[in-house]
């Protein structure tokens, strides 16, 4: 089973607007099968290939003319080196649409793209299915299946069991991505490391907390916190205080892009114990975001989100900077509507910033306009950017 991606009609664009196209983003995430059905005229060359990796090592040159006409270039970070020669290749050329380069070692990748590539490529990320992508209409999972499930495409293509799928998923990624940065003898550390933020997700990030119960030092809590941001595993979104309160909280709050795989490292085995679960609410939290920034990266927009929180205890989840107003997101598991969630809207409105809108995205399945903000459905949240765009249409 193939599904349409909604990153596919940019991928295409920006691929006829240079030379070069690079997509990166998580193991899995379906990188490959997208470019092959999209670009299907193209050769495939992937660098897992031993004899691919030697060629391109050994006589660059003469690897990059057998692809005169362009080719995918998989897992490009596996041979770094091709990338400037690729560089005086598209220059020569002068033409757009060659090159697509894949990858899913972020660290490894940009590294080598922004030395030699600044300029040529347009660069894309591809994150697991959406909601939407999987959930056609007519479809209508329970709430607590869809989280525990998560949205990596090889789940649904091939009907995997989830808590088989997330630990080959988690060893392979301890085993290929980790190993290649940190030191042999802390891999059992980092994977004790990568389940306490699972316990911690959604959560303002206490670095000294989290050191102390793996037994890290801080500035090791930072350095694997950013393993984790680089290969897609989390994502950090930073406070906002412009023109707010000055006594805000101003440590990042971390999130993990999927919520099958935080399911797999808290331990829960099926959908049922998600529904009593004390961190049930955070990883719909997760979820959310999630959702959300798929939406910034296949529409190719810039992500603008962060939080509110202060030293009193009242926070917004969301906060998007539109530069001249900000629109404002809560986000509640309940599938009632309680008026005591819209009391933080009222506070930061009646702050200095403007806000251009508000939006409650919660478990129910209806979506409305009540008390001056969105009501939107858990199965919705595409919608959300519409709404920010144009506070009146949501269909």
């Amino acid at each position: 089973m193939y599904y349409e991606r909604e990153i596919s009609e940019n991928l295409i664009r920006l691929f006829n607007q240079y030379p070069v196209l690079t997509l990166t983003g998580p193991r899995q995430s379906g990188k490959t099968t997208l470019c092959k059905n999209l670009f299907p005229y193209l050769d495939y060359v992937s660098f897992e290939d031993i004899e691919n990796r030697q060629l391109a090592t050994d006589d660059p040159r003469e690897f990059l003319s057998r692809y005169s006409n362009g080719a995918i270039l998989d897992e490009v970070q596996r041979s770094p080196d091709i990338i400037s020669y690729i560089q005086t290749f598209v220059d020569e050329k002068k033409k757009n649409g060659l090159f697509i380069l894949t990858g899913s070692r972020q660290f490894e990748l940009m590294d080598a793209i922004n030395q030699s590539l600044a300029g040529r490529t347009a660069i894309a990320r591809l994150l697991p299915l959406s909601y939407s992508e999987i959930y056609k209409k007519g479809e209508s999972p329970a709430l607590e299946d869809a989280l525990f499930k998560g949205f990596y495409p090889r789940l649904f293509k091939e009907s995997l069991n989830p808590t088989e799928m997330y630990s080959f998923y988690a060893n392979t990624y301890l085993e290929r991505d980790v190993r290649k940065i940190i030191n042999v003898q802390d891999l059992k550390t980092f994977e004790t490391f990568l389940t306490l933020c699972a316990g911690r997700n959604a959560q303002v990030i206490n670095y000294a907390s989290l050191g102390s119960d793996c037994g890290i030092d801080q500035k090791t809590v930072k350095k694997w916190l950013s393993i984790l941001e680089a290969s897609y595993v989390i994502k950090t979104i930073k406070p906002y205080y412009k023109n707010l309160n000055k006594r805000i909280i101003k440590s990042p709050k971390m999130y993990f892009y999927d919520s099958g795989l935080v399911c797999y490292l808290l331990g829960i085995n099926n959908s049922r114990q998600l529904v009593n679960h004390p961190l049930v609410g955070a990883i719909f939290e997760s979820y959310v975001f999630s959702e959300i920034w798929k939406i910034y990266e296949n529409s190719i927009l810039k992500d603008n989100t962060y939080y509110f929180r202060d030293n009193r205890g009242r926070e917004v989840d969301g906060i998007f900077d539109k530069v001249v107003s900000i629109a404002l997101l809560e986000v509640k598991k309940s599938k009632t509507i309680n008026d005591s969630f819209f009391k933080v809207f009222n506070y930061i409105k009646g702050l200095s910033m403007p806000v251009y809108n508000s939006c409650l995205i919660y478990g129910g399945d209806e979506t409305l306009k009540s008390n001056d903000s969105w009501i939107v459905s858990w199965r919705d949240i595409k919608k959300v950017l519409l709404l920010n765009e144009n506070q009146d249409s949501y269909n």
